[in-house]
C-alpha cells in the first residue's frame, strides 16, 4: 500500500503529524478532530513506509477499549495484523515489561496485581495492626493520600518529611508499612506498576538501555491525561527523541486522579526541537457549538492554544434556559425532548442530559419517567439504587414494615456496629427457628445462643432505635424520618470519613433529603397509606424503572467527566450555577477553576448539532431551598448563538446593555438572575424561626389569610381558599390558576410559596 492511499483520507494538518520522521512531535488534538485517524495512520506508515518492526513500536493509550480500537484500525491499514506490536494501557504495558524484569526488584514473575479492593483490604489491616481506629483515621481516605503521593513519585519517607496532619501522619506510616506488605505478599498495585519500572531503571541502567534500544518509536494518546510517573517513565525510555504525544491540554479534566496538564508544557521544554501541530478542524459540531467551546476555554491562562473550526457553517441556536428550580429545569428539558422526538427531529437515542455530579441524576430520572421518555444512567447507577441511598431508604422501610428481613440486614450495620457475619446468622438461626422477623428477634438477643454480650448488645439497641421511630415516625413527612435517622446514626460523618467517594455519597443523602422535603410539600389525605408509605413505593417503582421502549435506546444521563470522548447530536448541559458548575470549592484556587471551565468546554464539545445549557434560579440541597445564580461560565458564551427560554413569567428575560446578561422584567423587588457576584456574597437561605418567643420572630413567621395570592414554583399562582393546623403542620389549601393542578393542600414549612405581589 502506498503512502497516498494511508494518507488520502487526512486534511494537510493531519498529513503533516502522520508522515512526521524521527524526532519529538507535539499533535495539539481539538475535540473531534480526528487524533485516532491520526496516531494509526502514523503506525502504518512507520510500519509500511519506514520498515519499523511492529515490536519496535510501544503505543499508549488510556482504556483497554481504546487500545484494541488502534489496533483493530492498524491492521486494517495495514491489511495484516500488526503482530508485535506493543500497545495497551499504561498499566498493562508496565505489567508486561514487569513480567520479565522482577527479579531484578525484588518479586517473581508470578505477582499479584492488587485491585482497589485488595488494597483498600490490606489497608484495614494495617491499621487494625497499629491501633488506629478507623472512625478517626479512614481507610479510603488514608488509601486516597497514598495513591496521590505515589502519583506525585514520593516515598513513603517523603511523604511522612511533609506530612503536616495527624491523617498524613499515619498515612505515611502506613504507606510504609504496606511497601513491606506488599514485597512480603509478591504484589504490587495499580500505583506500582508506574513505579516500579521506573526503579528499575534507575538501578539498572543496562535495562533501561535495552528497552531504549528495543523501542525507536514512542507513541501516546491522551497525553494530557498522564501523571508524573507516566510522563517520567515516556521520557525515560523515549529520550532518544522519537516521541509523538497527542493530546488536547483544554481537555485535561483529570487532576483528581492524578493527570497534570503540565506536561504537555514539560514535554516541548525537555525535547528539544519538538514540533508542533496542531488540529483545529473538527468533524463533528456546528460552528455555533464551536463559537461557544472557543469563546469559553479562551478565558483559561497558560493554554497552548487553539481554535476550532468546522465546514459546517451555521447551526442551530444555543437555547438556554432559566428554571425555578431542578425540578422545573428537568420537566422542561423531558418535555422538550418528547417533544423533538415527536416531531421527528432527534430519535432519544441522539440526545443527552449531562451534569457536573451524580447527585444531579435523581430530578433528571423523575422528570423523564414521568414524562414516558425512555432513558438511560451512563456511568453510575440510578439514583435509587446507590448504596448510601438504600442504606437509608432500609431505615425508612423498617419502620413502615418491621418483618422486612431485607431491609433489617442492609440497615443493622449501616454504619458498622460491630456485627460480623457470623452473629448475623446466629440472628437468623434463631428468627428462623422462633418464626419470627430479625427485627423481633434483635430485640430480645439475650436469648439468641452464641452471641457475645456486645453484640447482644449492639442488636438491642438498634431494634430499640427502630422501635421508638415506628411509633413516633410511622405517620410523619417523609422528610422528618428521613433526617431523623440521618442525624441519630451521624450518617454525614460515616460517609464523610470514607474520603472524596464518601463527599460524593453524601452529597447524593442531600439529594435524596431534597427529594423527600419536595415530596412532602403536597397533603392527599385521600391517598392509600401514610405519607412514609407513598413515598417507599415511590422510590421503589423508581429504582426499578424500566429505561428502555422498544427497540429505542433512551436518552444518556451521564456526568461531564464520563461522557469524555463522546459525542450525540442533541446536548443539554444542566445544573449550571455557580457553586454547582462551578463547584464551590473551585473557585478558592486558580488552577481548579480552569480545569472546572475546560470541562465545560468538552461538556459543550460532545454536541453536534443542537445545545441546550439549563440553569435554576433555586435548588433543594439537603432540605433547603436555596437561591442560586447563573454560572460564571455562562457570560463567556457569545449572546449572538444564543435564544433564551424561561420556564416562568418570573424569567421573563429582557435584553439589556450588559452582554450577556439579562434582567427580570415586570419584577422591581429582585435583582438580575445574569448578575456576576462572588459565590460568598450568594444570599443565605431564610429558614422559619424555631420559636415565636420574640415579637421579631412572630413577624418573621409566614402568615396567610384567605383569598391571598400565592406563587408556587412548580405549579404556578393561586388563591389561599383555607388554612388549617399551626407550626411546622401548617397548611394551606390553594386553587390554582391552572385547571391542571386546580385545588391542592400545601404542608407551608415545605412548598417554599411566595406572595404574588403583583396582584395583590
Amino acid at each position: 500500500m502506498s503512502d497516498s492511499d494511508l494518507t488520502l483520507s487526512l486534511n494537510p494538518e493531519q498529513r503533516e503529524a502522520a508522515v512526521h520522521g524521527d524526532g519529538p512531535m507535539l499533535v495539539l488534538a481539538g475535540a473531534g478532530s480526528g487524533k485516532t485517524r491520526v496516531l494509526t495512520t502514523r503506525i502504518a506508515l512507520l510500519i509500511e513506509r519506514h520498515r519499523v518492526s511492529p515490536n519496535q513500536l510501544f503505543a499508549v493509550t488510556f482504556t483497554n477499549r481504546a487500545a484494541g480500537e488502534m489496533r483493530a484500525r492498524v491492521g486494517a491499514l495495514l491489511d495484516r495484523d500488526p503482530t508485535g506490536l506493543w500497545i495497551g494501557t499504561f498499566h498493562s504495558l508496565s505489567a508486561r515489561l514487569l513480567r520479565r524484569e522482577a527479579e531484578r526488584i525484588g518479586f517473581s514473575r508470578q505477582f499479584t496485581i492488587y485491585d482497589e479492593d485488595d488494597r483498600l483490604s490490606l489497608i484495614k489491616k494495617l491499621l487494625d495492626a497499629k491501633q488506629y481506629s478507623a472512625k478517626t483515621f479512614p481507610p479510603r481516605a488514608v488509601q486516597h493520600l497514598i495513591s496521590a503521593a505515589k502519583n506525585r513519585m514520593q516515598s513513603a519517607e517523603t511523604m511522612a518529611a511533609q506530612a503536616g496532619d495527624p491523617l498524613s501522619i499515619v498515612a505515611a506510616e502506613i504507606y510504609r508499612a504496606m511497601t513491606v506488605a506488599l514485597r512480603q505478599q509478591n504484589a504490587m498495585d495499580f500505583d506500582d506498576l508506574m513505579l516500579h519500572p521506573l526503579a528499575l531503571f534507575r538501578d539498572h541502567p543496562d535495562r533501561l538501555a535495552r528497552y531504549q534500544e528495543r523501542f525507536r518509536y514512542l507513541l501516546v494518546d491522551e497525553f494530557q491525561d498522564t501523571n508524573r510517573a507516566q510522563y517520567e517513565l515516556v521520557r525515560s525510555i523515549g529520550a532518544h527523541g522519537n516521541i509523538f504525544v497527542v493530546g488536547d491540554d483544554d481537555q485535561s479534566i483529570y487532576a483528581w486522579r492524578g493527570a497534570e496538564v503540565r506536561n504537555m508544557a514539560d514535554f516541548q521544554r525537555d525535547f528539544a526541537g519538538c514540533r508542533l501541530v496542531r488540529l483545529e478542524e473538527n468533524y463533528r459540531s456546528t460552528q455555533v457549538v464551536l463559537d461557544a467551546a472557543n469563546a469559553v476555554i479562551a478565558s483559561n491562562t497558560g493554554r497552548i492554544g487553539k481554535t476550532l473550526r468546522t465546514k459546517r457553517k451555521g447551526g442551530a441556536a444555543i437555547t438556554r434556559l432559566g428554571a425555578a428550580d431542578e425540578r422545573d429545569e428537568a420537566e422542561w428539558l423531558a418535555r422538550e425532548f418528547a417533544s423533538r422526538r415527536a416531531a421527528g427531529d432527534w430519535t432519544t437515542g441522539e440526545m443527552a442530559v449531562l451534569y457536573r455530579t451524580n447527585a444531579q441524576s435523581r430530578a433528571m430520572e423523575e422528570a423523564f419517567r414521568r414524562s414516558g421518555v425512555p432513558y438511560r444512567i451512563v456511568g453510575s447507577v440510578s439514583f435509587y439504587d446507590r448504596r448510601e441511598v438504600k442504606d437509608l431508604l432500609a431505615y425508612l422501610r423498617l419502620l413502615v414494615n418491621p418483618a422486612d428481613d431485607e431491609a433489617f440486614l442492609r440497615a443493622v450495620n449501616t454504619p458498622k456496629r460491630g456485627i460480623g457475619d457470623t452473629s448475623i446468622d446466629l440472628l437468623r438461626q434463631a428468627a428462623a427457628g422462633w418464626e419470627k422477623p430479625l427485627l423481633e428477634v434483635a430485640a430480645v438477643a439475650d436469648r439468641v445462643n452464641g452471641l457475645r454480650p456486645n453484640v447482644r448488645e449492639a442488636f438491642r439497641r438498634f431494634g430499640g432505635l427502630i422501635a421508638e421511630w415506628t411509633q413516633r415516625l410511622h405517620s410523619a413527612p417523609p422528610i422528618e424520618a428521613i433526617t431523623t435517622v440521618i442525624e441519630a446514626i451521624d450518617y454525614e460523618r460515616a460517609l464523610l470519613d470514607e474520603g472524596p467517594e464518601g463527599k460524593e455519597r453524601w452529597d447524593n443523602v442531600r439529594e435524596l433529603v431534597a427529594a423527600a422535603a419536595s415530596w412532602s410539600e403536597v397533603v392527599d389525605d385521600s391517598a392509600e397509606g401514610t405519607p412514609l408509605q407513598r413515598f417507599l413505593s415511590e422510590a421503589a417503582l423508581l429504582s426499578a424503572h424500566d429505561t428502555s421502549e422498544g427497540n429505542e435506546a433512551g436518552v444518556t444521563l451521564m456526568t461531564m467527566h464520563t461522557a469524555k470522548g463522546l459525542e450525540w447530536p442533541v446536548v443539554a448541559v444542566a445544573g449550571l450555577e455557580d457553586g454547582l458548575f462551578p463547584l464551590s470549592r473551585s473557585t478558592e484556587s486558580l488552577d481548579a477553576l480552569e480545569e472546572e471551565r475546560r470541562l465545560f468546554y468538552v461538556a459543550l464539545t460532545r454536541a453536534k448539532d443542537k445545545l441546550y445549557l439549563s440553569w435554576a434560579r433555586s435548588r433543594r440541597r439537603g432540605g433547603e431551598i436555596l437561591p442560586s445564580i447563573a454560572s460564571r461560565f455562562l457570560d463567556d458564551v457569545p449572546p449572538g448563538i444564543v435564544e433564551d427560554q424561561t420556564t416562568s413569567s418570573l424569567f421573563a428575560p429582557s435584553w439589556g446593555g450588559g452582554g450577556s446578561r439579562f434582567a427580570r422584567s415586570g419584577s422591581a423587588r429582585a435583582s438580575a438572575p445574569w448578575q456576576r457576584r462572588p459565590v460568598a456574597e450568594r444570599p443565605a437561605p431564610v429558614s422559619e424561626p424555631e420559636s415565636e418567643s420574640t415579637d421579631r420572630t412572630s413577624l418573621d413567621r409566614p402568615r396567610y389569610v384567605k383569598g391571598e395570592r400565592v406563587r408556587h414554583r412548580r405549579f404556578g399562582t393561586g388563591a389561599i381558599q383555607g388554612l388549617s393546623g399551626t407550626g411546622k403542620d401548617l397548611k394551606v389549601s390553594v386553587l390554582f390558576d391552572d385547571r391542571e393542578h386546580g385545588l391542592k393542600q400545601l404542608l407551608v414549612a415545605y412548598a417554599g410559596l411566595e406572595r404574588d405581589w403583583e396582584d395583590q
